[in-house]
């Protein structure tokens, strides 16, 4: 039991659904901090002659202090229904084909042995492509509702039917794709670095407790977002509308918005909005992590449970025949 990993005990499907339940529940507790980083990440540092703006937020604290402001505590809550069901079928998507790939994978070793650390990010990186083709049109309406003023406020559909009606038609759904393609190095690194990290600190372990899931976690995420951090700030100004000083005109690419933020904020400005993305991710990730093993560990009592189960009754079926045959069998050797 020792030696075997979690895909030949749980159903791709069941750690899909360990994966996706721990997301929502992380990402539902730290909200706020995710509405925060958008809007860092979104406006253009202010200049000394531009004129005095409420809405110009100049850390974490004052921005949740601004929005809480104008919008109430409701305001650090916009856009949550899109938000969650994105998280949800994003990792659902991401685990199922990570414990797909992973496990096609190592049925094709010849000699048992762990993944090295390019398998894992390379099975992460197609795990997460895969994810996002499909969830990413939920991501432009989320990034889109969490930048909207109270008065722009409008639901999923509504804003859905905003991003239809611009430029771009119905590909205004998959805006950012390219940058999201290439952003899943981010749970590439993520995902690679834990299973790294669990097998060098928890080597042999099948079971983390919370606080070693929780404390990997933090830790692979915290390496992915500052790597990725100013790909995670193009993404965004892809996705939500374009800043006043471009008239309406929306981005093109993820380099377009680099070079627009490069230009009008500095290097520094790539890195905007820093502090609570890796303060959420690693909240997020510890819990997500957490949450996840414990489904895990749920589920495979529970096939466990159901193995058993089966396997009772097949005996109970089998003893049930042989009775029946040895009834027969005195009339069969007349």
């Amino acid at each position: 039991m020792a030696g075997q990993s979690k895909e030949a005990l749980i159903p791709p499907w069941g750690l899909a659904v360990a994966g996706a339940t721990g997301a929502v529940i992380a990402n539902a507790i730290v909200y706020p901090l995710d509405i925060v980083k958008t809007r860092l990440q979104v406006q253009v540092k202010r200049k000394p002659t531009d004129p005095v703006d409420d809405t110009h937020y100049t850390s974490t604290w004052d921005a949740i202090s601004k929005i809480t402001a104008d919008d109430g505590i409701v305001g650090l809550y916009a856009g949550i229904n899109g938000a969650l069901i994105g998280v949800a079928s994003t990792n659902f998507a991401y685990f199922y084909w990570y414990s797909v790939v992973r496990t096609l994978y190592l049925s094709s070793q010849k000699v048992p042995a762990p993944p090295s650390t390019v398998v894992e990010l390379s099975l992460g990186a197609v795990a997460g492509a895969v994810a996002q083709i499909f969830t990413i049109p939920v991501a432009v309406v989320t990034t889109r509702q969490q930048t909207q003023t109270k008065v722009e406020r409008k639901g999923m559909i509504d804003t859905a039917k905003e991003v239809i009606s611009s430029e771009d038609g119905w590909t205004g759904l998959w805006r950012g794709l390219k940058a999201s393609l290439v952003l899943v190095v981010n749970p590439a690194i993520t995902y690679g670095a834990y299973q790294r990290l669990r097998e060098v600190i928890f080597p042999g372990k099948l079971n983390l407790r919370p606080w070693e899931a929780f404390l990997l976690g933090a830790m692979s995420k915290s390496l992915a977002t500052i790597a990725t951090q100013p790909l995670i700030v193009a993404k965004v100004g892809l996705q939500s509308k374009p800043p006043p000083s471009r008239q309406g005109k929306p981005f093109k690419s993820f380099i377009e918005v680099m070079q627009f933020i490069v230009k009008n904020e500095g290097l520094l400005g790539l890195f905007k909005g820093i502090g609570p993305q890796i303060s959420k991710g690693l909240i997020v990730q510890g819990l997500l992590m957490m949450t996840k093993e414990r489904m895990e560990l749920m589920f495979i009592l529970l096939f466990r449970y159901l193995r058993k189960m089966k396997t009772e009754h097949l005996q109970k079926a089998a003893d049930l025949a042989a009775e029946k045959a040895k009834q027969a069998l005195p009339v069969i050797t007349r």
